[in-house]
């Protein structure tokens, strides 16, 4: 596998690229509450990334299929059991939700891209318990993504720790490389892997983007060939950096 590396001019736009994504999700922050839609969340969204000159990846994609039904917002708003790619509709926020924003921008030619699961008032212990430990989760996968291990190290130090926590991975979705283009090489895997994958160098960038549930693994698609919920309704949460390997170690790319 041939994995990009991105050199120190192209590392600085994508951090601006990221940086951004970073502020919509400030934007969106202060206005996720009860009774909010979260058509409301894509439109604040979508007035950010427009008034900072950026364009979103998300609204129109059709993956790699050309009959594929176009993504019909700018944020992907998966809430509780919902697993990845839910839809930005008419749906209200309600006390106790948790909801995953996934967001993609492009920005002076190059890609940001993150997910932050947030919650929607007073949540239940058990949902709380569950953003922990998929940020926990995240940042284990990030520490393991240094100049000299393997791929594979990452996704060994996310299911080693979910593990230990009594919850799941879920296997089929993982990050992916970025740059130009939202989905670059490589696949990453947030599981193990039977072999160890290619070796970590700098300018290496990519996501990781751990999607963990309080029950089983398994998932399936709902007919708007979209949204992934989880097989036993059980709650999802996701937390996503793009990030950029560096001799000094990883470099978060999207963060304040």
């Amino acid at each position: 596998m041939r994995i990009p590396r991105k050199n120190t001019r192209e590392i600085t736009k994508m951090r601006d690229a990221g940086h951004l994504v970073a502020e919509t999700f400030a934007v969106l922050e202060e206005h996720i509450a009860p009774g909010v839609t979260l058509r409301d969340l894509d439109r604040l969204a979508e007035e950010y990334i427009i008034s900072k000159g950026a364009k979103s990846l998300y609204k129109g994609y059709r993956g790699s299929q050309a009959d594929h039904p176009p993504f019909p917002g700018v944020i992907c708003a998966s809430l509780n059991h919902e697993i990845c790619h839910g839809l930005p509709d008419g749906r209200t926020l309600e006390e106790g939700d948790i909801i995953a924003i996934d967001i993609g921008l492009r920005y002076r030619g190059y890609c940001g891209d993150a997910c932050v699961t947030f919650p929607v008032g007073q949540i239940s212990a058990e949902a709380q318990r569950l953003l922990d430990v998929t940020q926990q989760a995240l940042t284990r996968g990030i520490r393991a993504a240094r100049v000299g291990n393997h791929l594979y190290d990452i996704g060994v130090a996310i299911e080693d720790y979910a593990d230990s926590q009594g919850v799941t991975v879920v296997r089929e979705w993982g990050g992916h490389g970025i740059g130009k283009q939202l989905h670059e090489p490589p696949s990453v895997s947030h599981t193990r892997m039977p072999v160890r994958g290619p070796k970590l160098k700098p300018g290496m960038v990519f996501t990781i983007e751990p999607m963990i549930n309080l029950g089983r693994q398994e998932w399936r698609l709902l007919p708007d060939g979209w949204t992934v919920v989880t097989q036993d309704n059980s709650l999802s949460a996701q937390f996503e950096h793009t990030i950029v390997i560096s001799r000094n170690g990883p470099d978060i790319l999207t963060k304040l």
